[in-house]
This record gives C-alpha cells, structure tokens and sequence, in this order.
C-alpha cells in the first residue's frame, strides 16, 4: 500500500497568507513585541569575567562574603577559585549579588598614578619660576 503526502498547493498558502495579513492589520505593527526570554546577559558578564581572571566577590543571601575568580558557571552554580583556600561550587540561588574585588580595582592599576616624587619636582620648579619672576620684578 502506497501513502501519499498530502501537502497544501502554493495557492492555498498564499490564500492563508493573505487571511492572516487582513486580520492583523496595520495595529499589530505598531504593537510592541515582547522581549526575549533569555538575553545572554548573564553568560556574557561570566565569560568576560572569566576571560581576564577578574578577582571577584559574591555575598551570599547570608552576607558572607566569598573572594576569588570564577573558573567556570553553569544554569545553577558558580566554581570560585580561591588562593586562600580550597575551590567552591557555589549555588546561584545562595548568592546576593556579585561585584568586581576592590583589591582588582584600586591595587593592580598604579602604573597610571604619577608617582609622589614626580609630583614634588613639579612643585619644585614652579616655585623656582616664581622666584625669578620676583627677582626680574625688582
């Protein structure tokens, strides 16, 4: 016995197509969509985290606070390598919220700051100028 596939015609597509376009109508263009489930935000911030080993800290919903870098995440947990101490897996439902470690923001960056003794020169010479500015005066 033979099955044969019973497909609709190009014609009765375009048909339905057509039925479906007069009942919309121009008011559901104007219509806002609703946003995505999911945004890939999270994944993002972990991955980039993850990526530069970025000293982060997670307080939990007890306001312990844990100190490390995220090593890799999954939908439900968070591995947090630790130099102080041994690694953890971490649920995400026990953490508070997450922030970028002090230590990582204010202590790694002092390439940028001028030093002190470049500073006081500087003051050295403009106070060296005003000087002669005082002596060329008299």
């Amino acid at each position: 016995m033979n099955r044969k596939l019973i497909r609709p015609t190009l014609a009765e597509i375009r048909e339905k197509a057509e039925r479906d376009s007069r009942r919309g109508g121009p008011a559901d263009q104007n219509r806002k969509r609703v946003p995505p489930e999911q945004t890939h935000a999270e994944s993002f911030y972990y991955k980039k985290q993850m990526d530069n080993k970025t000293k982060m800290v997670l307080v939990l919903q007890d306001g312990e606070e844990l100190r490390g870098t995220i090593e890799w995440y999954d939908r439900n947990c968070i591995k947090l390598h630790r130099a102080s101490g041994p690694n953890l897996l971490v649920l995400k439902h026990n953490v508070k919220y997450i922030f970028k470690s002090d230590e990582e923001l204010n202590g790694d960056n002092t390439s940028d700051a001028p030093d002190e003794t470049e500073e006081t020169d500087d003051l050295d010479a403009t106070e060296e100028n005003d000087d002669s500015d005082e002596e060329s005066d008299e």
